[in-house]
C-alpha cells in the first residue's frame, strides 16, 4: 500500500509516522491575556507594551511538566515559539535586548523547553516569526501596530529590511547552533500580495524581503535533516493549513501529494486568552486528529501557557481528552495514513491504514445500531476487534445476518456485528486485520 508523496529536502520519515505534535505559543503577550496579536489589534503604544516584558515573571514555568503532559497526550514532537510577531525573544539571543533573560524570568526559557522535551523522548522544533513589530529596521506595513500613528510615514523612514533580514539569519544561526539537534523550523509568515489596506508607501513582505533563499540555505547547512515549512514563501518540506480542516490530501500546485500538517488551537486563540470561550468539545478534538490522519496529514495542536508559565485548567482538560483516547487507540494514528482507495468509509466513519497495509482502522464518529456495513471488504478481513480492549467483533460476509426483508446484501459486503451499547470510548475504533 502507500501513496506517492513529493520528495522533501529534510527528513520527514519520522514525522509522517508520529502524526501528532504540540504547538506552544508563549511570549510576553500572555501578560495581556487577550490574543497573541493584541499589539496589532489594539495598536498598543510602545511604552505600554514594554510593561509586559518589564514584568514578565513565569515563576510557575516547569518545562518538564509540559513535556510529560504532551507525552501523556500522545504527542510525539513539539514546536515552541522562539520569537513571535511582537519580536520578544524567548531565548538568550546576543542580537537583541528584547528577550526573556532581561525580564524577571532571568533565564533562557527555550533552553529549558528543549532539555525537558528531549528528556521525554520527544522531537523538538522552533517557531520563528519572520515578522517583527519591535525591530527598528522592520518597515511599517498593514499589519504593523504603528500603522495608524499620525506620524507612521515619518517613523518608517530609514527602516531597512536588509538589516532586518541579516538579524533574522543571525538569530536562526543561534537557534540551530546552541541547542543541539533541532527537528523542525517553523517560519511564519509571508504576505507579499498587495492589499486594499496598503497605503501607497506600504507593502507586504515575502521571500525577497526575508531573503528566504539565504535563510533556508543557512538553516540546512547547520541542520541538514531539519524539516522546514513553506511560510518563507519557498516550497520546502511542509504545507501547513491553519485553523482549517482539509477534506482531501493536500497537494502542491502541480497536483502532487505533499507532506502536510494542520495547525489548530484548543480554543480560538494561539496565545493565552483569559476570556476566550470557544474551546473545542472533546468529540471535536478527537475527530480533528482522526480526520487529519485519515487524509495523510499530521496534527499540530496548540497550547497557550499563562504568563506565570503553566497550562490553565481548560488546556489541561483538553490534553486529558487526548491522553484518555490515545492511551488505547494510538495504534490507529501512529504509523498510519489515508486508507487505500479501494476501501471506502461508511457514513459517519473515518478510515486509517497502517503503513504496511496489514491493518485497517474504522473510527466510529457516530455509533451505529447493531451492524456496521463495509462495502468492498468481503473476503479481505481475517479478524476484527475493538481496538481499545482487543475484544473480538464477529462479522458476516455477503449480507446482514437478519430475518428482516430488505436487509442489505452484496457479494462485496462485510457486516460487523456491534454490541447495542457504545463502548465507553469517545470515538470507538474497530481494528481489521487484513488477509
Amino acid at each position: 500500500m502507500g501513496y506517492t508523496v513529493r520528495k522533501t529536502p529534510g527528513d520527514t520519515s519520522w514525522f509522517v509516522h508520529d502524526r501528532f505534535g504540540m504547538f506552544i505559543h508563549w511570549g510576553s503577550y500572555a501578560m495581556a491575556a487577550r490574543h497573541e496579536w493584541v499589539k496589532n489589534r489594539e495598536c498598543t503604544p510602545e511604552e505600554h507594551y514594554a510593561l509586559y516584558a518589564k514584568y514578565f515573571d513565569p515563576d510557575l514555568y516547569d518545562a518538564r511538566e509540559w513535556a510529560k503532559k504532551a507525552k501523556a497526550a500522545g504527542m510525539k514532537y513539539a514546536v515552541m515559539t522562539s520569537k513571535h510577531h511582537e519580536g520578544f525573544c524567548m531565548f538568550d539571543s546576543a542580537y537583541t535586548d528584547y528577550k526573556c533573560t532581561n525580564t524577571p524570568a532571568g533565564r533562557d526559557l527555550i533552553r529549558e523547553y528543549v532539555d525537558a522535551f528531549r528528556a521525554e523522548g520527544l522531537k523538538v522544533g522552533f517557531y520563528y516569526s519572520l515578522i517583527d513589530w519591535h525591530h527598528p529596521s522592520f518597515p511599517i506595513d498593514r499589519l504593523h501596530p504603528r500603522r495608524k500613528d499620525p506620524d507612521a510615514f515619518e517613523q518608517n523612514q530609514g527602516r531597512d529590511i536588509k538589516v532586518y533580514a541579516e538579524y533574522m539569519r543571525n538569530q536562526v544561526r543561534e537557534l540551530l547552533t546552541n541547542y543541539g539537534k533541532i527537528d523542525i523550523l517553523w517560519f511564519d509568515f509571508s504576505y507579499s500580495q498587495p492589499s486594499p489596506d496598503d497605503l501607497p508607501w506600504m507593502k507586504g513582505k515575502g521571500k525577497d524581503d526575508w531573503e528566504s533563499e539565504e535563510l533556508i540555505k543557512l538553516a540546512r547547512s547547520l541542520q541538514p535533516d531539519i524539516i522546514i515549512d513553506n511560510r518563507a514563501e519557498i516550497e520546502q518540506d511542509l504545507w501547513t493549513p491553519e485553523q482549517y480542516q482539509p477534506t482531501e490530501w493536500i497537494r502542491d500546485k502541480n497536483g502532487e501529494r505533499v507532506v502536510w500538517e494542520a495547525c489548530q488551537t484548543l480554543s480560538g486563540s494561539w496565545g493565552y486568552y483569559r476570556d476566550e470561550s470557544t474551546w473545542k468539545s472533546p468529540e471535536m478534538l478527537i475527530r480533528m486528529l482522526v480526520n487529519t490522519v485519515s487524509l495523510g496529514g499530521n496534527l499540530l495542536m496548540n497550547v497557550g501557557p499563562t504568563a506565570r508559565g503553566y497550562l490553565d485548567y481548560r488546556a489541561e482538560a483538553a490534553l486529558g481528552v487526548y491522553a484518555d483516547w490515545m492511551k488505547y487507540n494510538s495504534r490507529s494514528i501512529y504509523g498510519c495514513t489515508m486508507a487505500d482507495p479501494e476501501f471506502q468509509a461508511p457514513a459517519d466513519c473515518r478510515l486509517t491504514q497502517s503503513e504496511d497495509g496489514k491493518r485497517l482502522y474504522v473510527h466510529l464518529f457516530a455509533y451505529p445500531f447493531a451492524h456496521l456495513q463495509l462495502r468492498g471488504l468481503a473476503g479481505k478481513v481475517e479478524y476484527a476487534q475493538f481496538l481499545h480492549d482487543a475484544s473480538e467483533l464477529l462479522f458476516t460476509e455477503g449480507g446482514v445476518n437478519h430475518f428482516s426483508e430488505g436487509a442489505a446484501r452484496g457479494d462485496d459486503l462485510l457486516v460487523i456485528e456491534l454490541p447495542p451499547v457504545k463502548p465507553p470510548v469517545l470515538v470507538p475504533v474497530i481494528e481489521l486485520f487484513l488477509k
